[in-house]
């Protein structure tokens, strides 16, 4: 089954946790928590949801590259200036059930951002 999600005016978490539920195919009376599912979904307009409070400026994303004292930060705001997509896919990421069928899952995520440059 395939789904469209329009993100706009909608918080980027509770965005995240329905498209995990989907992926994972919770809302099939089929489910089964060792099948991969078979929702497909596709979210627009990532670019226009919204941050709740002061996340955009105290949300810190950090990633270390495995020499010593290299690890990188980076805030929520720049993340979405650079990559609005990727910031709701981390997000779906990190809410799906962390196991071998995880990254199988995020292969049925399509996001598109529809952004004015």
């Amino acid at each position: 089954m395939r789904y469209t999600i329009d993100a706009t005016n909608k918080s980027i978490g509770r965005l995240a946790s329905e498209i995990a539920r989907i992926l994972q195919g919770k809302d099939s009376p089929r489910y089964h928590p060792r099948f991969p599912g078979v929702g497909e979904v596709r979210v627009i307009n990532v670019d226009k949801a919204q941050f709740t409070g002061t996340k955009l400026r105290t949300k810190i994303y950090r990633r270390h590259t495995g020499y010593m004292g290299h690890l990188k930060e980076q805030s929520l705001e720049e993340a979405i200036e650079k990559d609005p997509a990727g910031v709701l896919r981390r997000a779906v990421y990190n809410m799906l059930p962390k196991n071998r069928l995880r990254r199988v899952r995020l292969l049925r995520l399509s996001i598109s951002s529809h952004r004015l440059q």
